[in-house]
């Protein structure tokens, strides 16, 4: 070293000691006086998270910057390493200014005339970022190394590391690591690679002239410049410079996640000052089934909605729920959320009606009914094609929609009782206006519903148990079941999934292992698809927002396709049904006792029995009771003796749906249950009336 050379930085080091010792003075002293800005939590963005913690959808701050804090025990080693060692190497042990870099800086700033190297710290950076001013001059650098001791006085070192990445500049509104790892690479900076970190160290000292989206050329040469000094220093292997120089670099920016907006939107709206929201999606599937719903309705039509919604049917917790076809895709009216839109269910509530017809013994899945012209006290029910069947199976019936088959069991069973299951299962639907309570019309959709409500319904016949779950997305208020009761014994439920089930698949839709019904609204507004499996329910609607009719759009050509798509494309696998319940089987119409081998309605019956009989009613046990019942050396449980009153001998007893042997006269029946759990006895007297209980054995 040259004698001028030495004395220019014995100058230097002077100069510097002399200037650090005084701003760490000034710094103490107007420290209360003139206190240093802080970072302010209420200038990030707002984020929306799935169940997981993955971002869903993220709001720009108010001043249209994308501003996201990141988690330092999550951040990337690597990157972390390479910012250290290129940025401010002695970060951990300085008090908010390093001299040694500051003797460095100012010795070539006199060597050279002019600034070279600023010297600064992590933290001086954080204080310009806190408090920019347009000036490099001298006095701007004397007041950001006063504000870095500041700063190093109520910050410790994690949260002015954490600042500083979240506000570098990155290009453009980006600011911070997170918000330029996932506008650059489309990931959380949790999983850089190594050639990504090195970009995102150097961009922050030229955000604009770096910009990788733009200056391609200048960001790769940036980033390589980092890795050498990193290699310099034994952070990395020289290899691994040489590796990275081969590899193409093509960066595109691209937009922030933005899933679930509707839901995302209610959230802020819900909430305006919380800067984070969980939710109870799965990004996975909000994501693909967001992506469904785009493609079909590009197949679809200019103006048709598509809305899906899913569910787990073991906790409740919506996974997915798309609102429309794309919230900013004004041809298709995106911003109306159609999953919360009230609209009539069509057909899709049929299945209850029949499981209802199950329960009281009035129908096997082989019993035949009646598919022709009928009047019902004025309501004359016709089928969807305006064609009749004649006589069909219960299963044929259900399978096939029929209308006047649904309407013959709904009077049967009654409305009410189908309402009652409706609002146990916390479905929320609406009557008519010039309707105080529920008709007939209930059965063929003659009510509004929402498409989160119908799943919610559907729940009770995926779960394992039978009982509906509350679905919460973990934003919107929950739905709240009615009862914590199985609407319908398992054995009508299996019934239900047996014939829905063995429903094929729509046309171009590969066969899944799901159960479904379809469903159309009256002057075809709606088209309606809901499907389960032994674990998840899926509910697809489409339609226009506006209610305007869409002639031929039915649930079966519209919908169901959606709908199997969507259990295709959501990330999770088919679960299988389970195995089915004691006392459910398929039988034959000819194993049907007599009296259930064709349905016959009330008036029918009542006409076979004599006048002033009393119809049958089952004394002992009562309906809801729990009877614990004793076991034999064998294990085997004792029998439960059954009373009944009432009613025309000979008498038809069936255990949870199955027909127990023959008819007989006694009105009393011993009943060995095959082990502890709900059960459901029925009794059908000679007459075809019918009476059941459910009971709890123990």
């Amino acid at each position: 070293m040259t004698v001028a050379k030495k004395h220019r930085w014995l100058l230097a080091a002077g100069i510097v000691v002399l200037l650090c010792g005084g701003m760490v003075l000034s710094a103490v002293l107007v420290d209360r006086a003139y206190p240093p800005p802080l970072p302010d939590a209420r200038s990030l963005s707002v984020e929306v998270t799935d169940r997981d913690g993955a971002l869903l959808r993220v709001f720009a701050n108010r001043q249209g910057r994308w501003r996201l804090r990141p988690d330092l025990e999550t951040l990337d080693a690597e990157f972390t390493s390479l910012l250290i060692a290129y940025e401010d190497k002695r970060f951990w042990s300085h008090h908010g200014v390093d001299p040694l870099a500051m003797v460095r800086a100012f010795a070539q700033m006199v060597a050279n005339g002019r600034i070279v190297s600023g010297g600064s710290t992590i933290t001086m950076q954080l204080a310009r970022l806190l408090e920019p001013r347009p000036s490099r001059s001298l006095g701007a650098k004397l007041r950001q190394m006063a504000r870095a001791i500041q700063l190093e006085r109520r910050l410790s070192k994690d949260e002015i590391l954490a600042w500083y990445l979240t506000l570098a500049p990155y290009g453009g509104n980006l600011e911070g690591v997170r918000a330029a790892s996932l506008a650059y690479f489309g990931k959380e900076p949790v999983s850089l690679n190594l050639q990504q970190a090195a970009m995102l160290v150097a961009l922050p000292q030229s955000p604009e002239s770096r910009r990788p989206d733009r200056h391609a050329q200048a960001a790769r040469s940036a980033s390589l410049r980092v890795l050498e000094r990193a290699a310099m220093k034994g952070l990395i292997d020289r290899g691994e410079v040489t590796r990275v120089s081969g590899l193409e670099f093509s960066v595109r920016r691209r937009p922030l996640p933005a899933f679930a907006a509707h839901l995302a939107e209610r959230a802020r709206a819900a909430a305006p000052h919380r800067l984070s929201h969980s939710t109870r999606l799965s990004r996975t599937a909000q994501r693909n089934l967001e992506v469904v719903a785009a493609d079909a309705a590009r197949r679809l039509g200019r103006r048709l909605s598509v809305a899906i919604v899913m569910a787990d049917s073991r906790d409740g917790s919506i996974l997915a729920q798309v609102g429309s076809a794309g919230y900013f895709n004004g041809r298709h009216a995106g911003w109306i959320d159609m999953s919360r839109a009230s609209r009539s269910p069509g057909s899709t509530l049929k299945p209850f009606i029949y499981g209802l017809a199950f329960d009281e013994g009035l129908v096997m899945p082989e019993t035949l009914i009646a598919d022709r012209p009928a009047n019902f006290s004025g309501y004359r029910p016709r089928n969807f094609d305006m064609q009749f069947q004649g006589d069909v199976s219960i299963r044929r019936a259900l399978q096939m929609s029929l209308n006047v088959p649904a309407v013959r069991l709904l009077v049967a069973v009654g409305p009410a009782r189908l309402s009652a299951i409706l609002r146990g299962s916390g479905m929320r639907y609406a009557l008519p206006a010039s309707a105080d309570r529920p008709g007939l019309s209930i059965g063929l959709g003659g009510i509004g519903t929402r498409l989160v409500d119908l799943v919610q319904l559907y729940t009770v016949l995926a779960a394992s148990d039978g009982r509906p779950k509350a679905l919460s997305n973990g934003i919107d208020p929950a739905s709240v079941p009615g009862s914590a009761n199985a609407p319908l014994s398992g054995v009508a439920r299996w019934h239900l999934r047996d014939i829905l089930s063995d429903l094929p698949a729509p046309a171009g839709s590969q066969q899944l292992g799901i159960a479904y019904k379809t469903g159309t609204s009256y002057g075809y507004r709606d088209a309606w698809s809901v499907g389960f499996d032994g674990r998840f329910v899926v509910g697809v609607w489409i339609g226009r927002p506006d209610n305007s009719a869409v002639p031929g759009l039915t649930g079966l050509n519209a919908a169901a396709p959606v709908l199997f798509e969507a259990f295709a494309r959501s990330g999770y696998d088919i679960a299988p049904f389970r195995p089915p319940p004691a006392g459910a089987v398929r039988l034959a119409r000819s194993a049907l006792p007599e009296s259930m081998r064709r349905f016959r309605s009330f008036e029918e019956r009542l006409q076979q029995a004599p006048s002033g009989e009393a119809a049958p009613q089952i004394a002992y046990p009562p309906s809801g009771a729990h009877v614990a019942l004793s076991r034999s050396t064998d294990g085997r449980y004792r029998p439960l003796i059954v009373k009944l009153q009432g009613g025309r001998p000979p008498f038809r007893w069936l255990a949870n749906g199955r027909p127990a042997g023959h008819a007989v006269r006694r009105r009393d029946w011993q009943w060995v249950p095959d082990g502890p759990g709900d059960a459901r006895i029925s009794v059908i007297d000679a007459a075809g009336r019918s009476v059941g209980v459910e009971i709890v054995v123990e």
